[in-house]
């Protein structure tokens, strides 16, 4: 083939991968409206975005700080640590260090372990499915029917929890998935009302010695279901772990593009997977085996993106805006948006066309 058919050939395969990376960022923080920098949870409803933090809970409409509410407007404690929208109802659904707040029709309704069946006021995760409320706290998983208003606490009594310490939720339309602190994953079936447990095949809390022979870890962080691919993704402070209900697809630091081994979240949509991590935000297309990672480039203050391909080669580009930090805890998608927590802000994330045109041409000029 003519060499200049070959160079552009893959310079419109560059500029066709440049186009899906986010290379516009927003940020949210103390200076410009936030209660608090540090940023706990994220979640898209819309146009509307509420983001939890350890100061109160944050709604943006239209990208705007719209309000934010703490202990005094009826929310149930100030350290917010997770938040669900019901699409049916618009009820919001906040998890914090002092129980369970709904927040509808304008106003906060709250459950403590005195007043409600909830497990222990220390709650860590919110997951809606149907019309059960669940949610992970330090004292095991406590369900509530909105309908009739029953209550029901999954203990080590009635539960196979190793330990009580649950750390996240998320729901399919079959299945509950709980993220347990040195527990491993454990999944619900909602129609059989029973749980089965996911554990470390190799039992070593320091090292992993079986590498997709099960999930990567016992300390899971959080649990992520995607209901387009029909697989649970697990983060762990050992590595990411995917199942797909035969296999398991386990990456490391060392062997995958992923930023770090500490994951403090995963969320999984489409063909995407993505890992909030100590080191940066790192996006896996499971269909081709690419990664990506944004993180803010520590000279220059500017965007850093770092490419991996399927066979591990890197490749990096700078972008003129970056997100808030590095260390990032959760993450939420909606589209081509991506709104991200972080130590230090909220980070709005968009696909820029113009600033991938400008980097194409440079390219194209070397």
């Amino acid at each position: 083939m003519n060499c200049k058919l070959v160079t552009l050939a893959l310079l419109i395969s560059q500029v066709g991968f440049a186009e899906s990376q986010y290379t516009h960022w927003i940020n949210y923080t103390a200076a410009n409206g936030m209660p608090d920098d540090k940023v706990t949870s994220v979640a898209i409803d819309h146009e509307r975005v509420w983001a939890g933090t350890e100061n109160g809970l944050v709604l943006l409409v239209g990208g705007r700080i719209e309000r934010v509410f703490q202990p005094a407007d009826g929310l149930a404690h100030r350290f917010v640590t997770g938040v669900a929208v019901d699409s049916k109802t618009g009820d919001v659904w906040i998890s914090t260090f002092g129980g369970l707040s709904q927040y509808s029709g304008g106003h906060f309704h709250n459950y403590s372990s005195s007043s409600s069946g909830l497990a222990n006021d220390i709650v860590y995760g919110v997951g809606l499915q149907g019309d059960n409320v669940w949610a992970a706290t330090t004292a095991g998983i406590s369900r509530l029917n909105v309908r009739t208003g029953e209550w029901t606490v999954f203990s080590e009594r009635n539960a196979p929890l190793h330990e009580p310490w649950s750390y996240g939720i998320s729901v399919s339309d079959k299945k509950v998935y709980v993220a347990v602190w040195g527990g491993g994953m454990l999944e619900f079936d909602i129609a059989g009302e029973y749980w089965k447990p996911y554990n470390d095949p190799d039992g070593e809390m320091e090292i992993v010695l079986f590498r997709n022979q099960g999930l990567i870890h016992d300390i899971v962080s959080s649990v992520s279901w995607n209901p387009d691919s029909k697989m649970v993704w697990a983060s762990t402070y050992f590595g990411l772990s995917g199942y797909d209900g035969r296999n398991w697809h386990n990456y490391l630091s060392t062997d995958s593009g992923v930023a770090s081994d500490f994951i403090n979240a995963a969320k999984s949509v489409g063909p995407y997977v993505w890992a909030c991590t100590d080191k940066g935000l790192s996006r896996l297309n499971f269909k081709d085996n690419t990664w990506e990672t944004y993180r803010v480039n520590a000279q220059s203050g500017r965007g850093e993106i770092i490419m991996t391909d399927g066979n591990g080669k890197v490749t990096k580009r700078e972008t003129l805006t970056a997100l808030a930090h590095s260390y990032i805890l959760n993450i939420d998608v909606q589209n081509d948006d991506i709104w991200v927590a972080t130590a230090k802000g909220l980070s709005h994330g968009t696909i820029s066309h113009k600033e991938n045109e400008s980097h194409a041409n440079l390219r194209s000029r070397r």
